[in-house]
């Protein structure tokens, strides 16, 4: 007995050497010289540290932010909640349908094999078969459940306007994105726009696109929410016939509205006007008076979004931001049911407190969006492995949230990450990388070793290449 205990502390120490090894050639690495690094790795069968290199420091988390609003979502909704979009006759005219959002973001959303278009199809029919034909009818989309500050005030005009930073809303279609095609096979012009899908028939481009032989796309769409006005810079590949770059939706409320519009003419009703709930609630902020325009009546229809599990496994497979921000502004209105009350600024405030009701310390977070587009956001990696333990070992839902989360060398943004090695399908984590940024936080398992892990490097001297790479051999290494 006493050999195999003797053994034993010998195997910590030799693994605790391996890994203190493997730590000082990480953040020795040439490529994060000038960086910024932290570094927490916990052992989850005992909730001891196995490494920690600047563990406490707060740090720019990139998408790893995301790890935090979808945690906090699954333990406050529940991984069965779904949203609900209401088609309804307002109860005090007949003549008025109403849509009424409840902040599904997965309305025609790319990410799951439904058609596109089931929404539209499905009202169109519906309406069809309830509505008298003859008579005319208008539109109105309640579209205000967050308000209508559906940006952080944080994000950066490079990122405005483009798919990634698209606003959220009550009503959200189509990702709340549109791909607008180019010909760039005239080398001696500006690239030549060919269209938008969907079509986007309001919408402005000021051309300032140019052609590169890189066949790198690095061309944006610059705008802000609410106007049909986008500018279009940087360069895109030359030679193509079509090639296409995404944008955001400025008002999806109202192109909602406009498209169910046609749906519903082309069933055999007369739509004669369509309005979104925007300017009355903006006429209303200062106003003591606030009842809302419209009163529901009879639904005629109803969407039931897929369950938040799914939800949550698109947000962190695929790092979906637009998915992100409307979860975190959900938790949010759950709390602060006023619709003029910041949704934003209250999700936050929940992710805060909850994580504060468990014991957990939060002073190192600052949050300023669920997606983690923001740069002002910060984390430290000791407050990110303080919640992977905590999801793994005391959640009721433990199981959804490690199955939310890709694996190295197999899926989503962990694709190429650890690939080809013993850590390949080992590793369940979330990536994190803007500008300067470079982060992994997630769980590795391999034999009798489970670790929650956080590896965070900002402001990093090298390539992108050359730091995943250094984050890859401290995990092997440890």
């Amino acid at each position: 007995m006493q050999k195999y205990i003797i053994l034993s502390v010998f195997l910590f120490f030799v693994s605790f050497g391996y890994s203190q090894t493997a730590l000082e050639r990480f953040v020795n690495h040439p490529s994060l010289r000038h960086a910024s690094v932290g570094v927490s790795v916990v052992d989850l069968a005992t909730g001891k540290p196995v490494v920690a290199y600047d563990a406490n420091q707060s740090l720019t988390p990139a998408s790893v932010l995301k790890l935090m609003t979808t945690a906090t979502a699954l333990e406050t909704l529940g991984e069965n909640y779904r949203y609900k979009t209401d088609v309804a006759l307002d109860a005090a005219d007949p003549s008025r349908i109403l849509v009424i959002g409840s902040g599904d973001p997965s309305l025609g959303s790319e990410a799951f094999d439904d058609h596109p278009d089931a929404f539209f199809v499905t009202v169109a029919d519906a309406l069809r078969k309830a509505l008298p034909p003859g008579r005319e009818y208008s539109l109105y989309v309640v579209d205000n459940l967050f308000g209508y500050n559906g940006i952080s005030p944080e994000w950066t005009w490079i990122d405005m306007g483009n798919y990634y930073a698209a606003g959220a809303y009550g009503i959200s279609i189509f990702d709340n994105s549109y791909k607008l095609f180019f010909n760039t096979t005239d080398l001696n012009s500006c690239p030549q726009i060919l269209r938008t899908e969907p079509d986007m028939k309001n919408l402005t481009f000021q051309n300032a696109l140019t052609l590169n032989t890189t066949g790198r796309d690095n061309g944006y769409i610059y705008g802000i929410p609410f106007s049909n006005e986008r500018a279009l810079r940087g360069d895109i590949p030359a030679g193509r016939k079509e090639f296409s770059i995404r944008g955001d939706i400025p008002d999806p409320g109202l192109f909602l509205g406009e498209t169910l519009a046609g749906y519903l003419s082309r069933a055999g009703l007369k739509i004669s006007k369509v309005e979104t709930a925007r300017v009355d609630y903006l006429s209303k902020n200062c106003n003591a008076n606030r009842s809302d325009r419209a009163r529901v009546g009879k639904v005629l229809c109803m969407h039931v979004s897929r369950p938040l599990k799914e939800i949550i496994r698109e947000v962190n497979v695929e790092s979906n931001n637009h998915y992100a921000e409307h979860l975190v502004r959900t938790i949010g209105r759950k709390s602060k049911r006023d619709i003029y009350e910041d949704a934003l600024e209250a999700g936050v405030t929940v992710v805060v407190d909850y994580w504060k009701s468990k014991g957990i310390t939060t002073s190192s977070l600052q949050m300023h969006d669920g997606s983690g587009l923001a740069p002002q956001n910060a984390v430290s990696p000791q407050l990110l492995t303080d919640l992977l333990v905590f999801m793994n070992t005391r959640s009721e839902t433990a199981s959804v949230f490690f199955q939310s989360l890709p694996k190295a060398g197999q899926e989503g943004t962990l694709k190429s990450f650890l690939k080809d090695t013993r850590l390949s399908g080992k590793v369940a984590a979330k990536s994190g990388s803007i500008g300067g940024v470079q982060c992994y936080a997630g769980y590795l398992t391999e034999g009798s070793k489970k670790y929650a892990f956080a590896v965070m490097v900002n402001k990093f001297n090298g390539t992108r290449p050359q730091v995943r790479e250094a984050i890859e051999q401290f995990l092997l290494g440890l």
